[in-house]
C-alpha cells in the first residue's frame, strides 16, 4: 500500500523581516498547506525543526500552529504530524502540549530522552508510519537538534561530528532491530550536512565558520530511504542524491531570493520503495522588490522610487511588497534616507533596507602596504583621507576636512 509524505521545514512562526511581521505570510502558507494536504491525500507530514522563531514564542504564534494542527486533523482525520524541534526551538516548549496533540494524531520529539541507566531511550525516537489501512507502512527516526549532551558516552578524541554520526547509526540499528531488517526508513532530522549551499544573504540561521557543526551524508547510515531535513533555508538535495533534501523555509529569508521559487517535497512509498518524489512550490505572499537591480546615482533611484504605484483607500499594508533600495555615492550622503522616504510617503511599498555601494578607486600611495614607522611619519589629515578613500573611495570632501582639521587644532591647544 502507498504511503505519501510531505515534508516541510524552517517555518520560523513569529518571525520579522526588517521589523516587519510576517503575520500574512505565513498565515497564508498554513493556509495553502492545509488545501495541499488534501489535494495530495497525504497520509505523513514532518515538519524538521524551526517551528518557532525563537524559543519563547509569542502567545499569537503558538496559536497559529496549534490552530493548523487542529485545522488538518479535521481534513485528513488519519494524517500522521511528527514534529522534530530545530535550534530556534524550545524542547521543552514544545513538548509541552503533547497530551493534547497526540489526540491530533500528531508526534512532537523535542528531546533526547534517557533511560535510567542514563543510555539513550531510541525508542522514544522511532515513529511508526502508517498508511490508509491503518498498518505500518515505514518507520521515522525522528531526531532533533542534537547538543553536545545529547550524544552517545565516546571517547575524549571523538568530536561533535562523529557524535551525531554515531547517533544515527545507533538509532538506525535499534529501529533494524526493533521492527525488522526489511522495514522502510525514513530519517526527519535537524542539521548541517556539508556540501549543503546556504541562501546568500541569509542571516537568520546560525552556521559556524569552517563547518566545524557541519556533517558529511557518507558520515550517514546508507540505507534510509530518505532523508528529510531541516536547518539549512535553501530547499536541495546534498551529494547529489535525490533522497537527501532540505525542503528549505517556505518564506523568503532575504532579497537574494527574490526570483528563487520555495517548496515542500511530496514523496511516495510503496512496497518499501520511493516511486516518487516532487516538489509543490509554495505562492509567494509579499513580493521582494530591489530598486533599481543594479545600484544607480541617487537621483536615478529617486526617480525609480517615483513611479512606484500609489497606495489607495482600503489597501492592506500586508500586501504591501518589501523594498530594498540599491544607490550608488562617491560619499556618503546623510540626508539621502529621508529624500527616500519623503518619496515612498504614498507609495504601496515597505521599506526595509537602503544598501550604499560605494565606487572605489585609490591613488597609488593609498594602494602601498605602508610599514609601522611610515605610519608613525604620516600626518592625521592624510591618515584620515587614506581611511576615507579605502572605506568609500573618492577623496574626502571639503566639508569633512575643514571639520577634522578644527578638531585637530583644539587638540593641540589643550597640549
Amino acid at each position: 500500500m502507498a504511503l505519501k509524505i510531505i515534508h516541510t521545514a524552517d517555518w520560523h512562526l513569529g518571525q520579522t523581516f526588517f521589523g516587519y511581521d510576517r503575520v500574512a505570510e505565513h498565515d497564508a502558507f498554513l493556509r495553502w498547506l492545509e488545501e495541499t494536504v488534501e489535494e495530495q491525500k497525504a497520509d505523513v507530514l514532518l515538519i524538521a525543526g524551526d517551528v518557532f522563531d525563537v524559543a519563547n514564542p509569542s502567545a499569537d504564534s503558538q496559536r497559529r500552529f496549534f490552530r493548523f494542527l487542529r485545522n488538518i486533523n479535521k481534513v485528513r482525520e488519519h494524517l500522521q504530524v511528527i514534529v522534530i524541534a530545530g535550534n530556534h526551538d524550545s524542547a521543552a516548549r514544545l513538548e509541552a502540549p503533547v497530551p493534547l496533540l497526540e489526540e491530533l494524531n500528531t508526534t512532537v520529539i523535542g528531546f533526547v530522552r534517557r533511560k535510567e541507566d542514563r543510555s539513550i531511550d531510541y525508542s522514544s525516537m522511532a515513529v511508526p508510519l502508517y498508511g490508509k489501512q491503518g498498518r505500518p507502512e515505514a518507520v521515522c527516526m525522528a531526531v532533533p537538534y542534537l547538543r553536545q549532551g545529547d550524544l552517545p558516552p565516546m571517547a575524549t578524541d571523538r568530536s561533535y561530528i562523529k557524535g551525531i554520526s554515531l547517533f544515527y547509526h545507533e538509532l538506525y540499528a535499534f529501529v533494524k532491530s526493533e521492527y525488522g531488517s526489511d522495514v522502510p526508513v525514513i530519517a526527519l532530522g535537524h542539521l548541517h550536512l556539508s556540501g549543503a549551499e546556504l541562501s546568500d544573504e541569509d542571516r537568520s540561521e546560525r552556521v559556524l565558520i569552517g563547518g566545524l557543526e557541519s556533517v558529511s551524508v557518507t558520515d550517514l547510515p546508507e540505507d534510509i530511504l530518505y532523508y528529510a531535513l531541516g536547518h539549512i533555508h535553501k530547499a536541495q538535495r546534498v551529494g547529489r542524491k535525490e533522497t537527501v533534501r532540505y525542503a528549505g523555509s517556505p518564506l523568503p529569508m532575504s532579497f537574494a531570493e527574490q526570483h528563487y521559487r520555495h517548496q515542500v517535497v511530496c514523496l511516495t512509498v510503496d512496497d518499501g520503495n520511493i516511486t516518487r518524489i516532487e516538489p509543490l512550490f509554495v505562492p509567494l505572499h509579499t513580493e521582494l522588490l530591489r530598486i533599481p537591480a543594479e545600484a544607480s546615482e541617487p537621483a536615478l533611484v529617486l526617480e525609480a522610487l517615483r513611479r512606484l504605484p500609489l497606495r489607495r483607500k482600503n489597501m492592506e499594508q500586508d500586501n504591501f511588497p518589501f523594498l530594498e533600495v540599491r544607490v550608488l555615492l562617491r560619499e556618503p550622503e546623510p540626508g539621502f534616507r529621508h529624500q527616500v522616504e519623503s518619496v515612498l510617503q504614498d507609495k504601496a511599498v515597505r521599506l526595509t533596507s537602503i544598501v550604499p555601494v560605494y565606487e572605489k578607486y585609490m591613488d597609488e600611495s593609498a594602494e602601498k602596504m605602508l610599514s609601522y614607522a611610515d605610519l608613525q611619519k604620516l600626518e592625521p589629515l592624510t591618515i584620515l583621507q587614506r581611511t576615507f578613500s579605502a572605506r568609500y573611495g573618492g577623496k574626502l570632501p571639503d566639508e569633512l576636512k575643514s571639520l577634522f582639521m578644527e578638531v585637530v587644532a583644539e587638540v593641540k591647544n589643550e597640549d
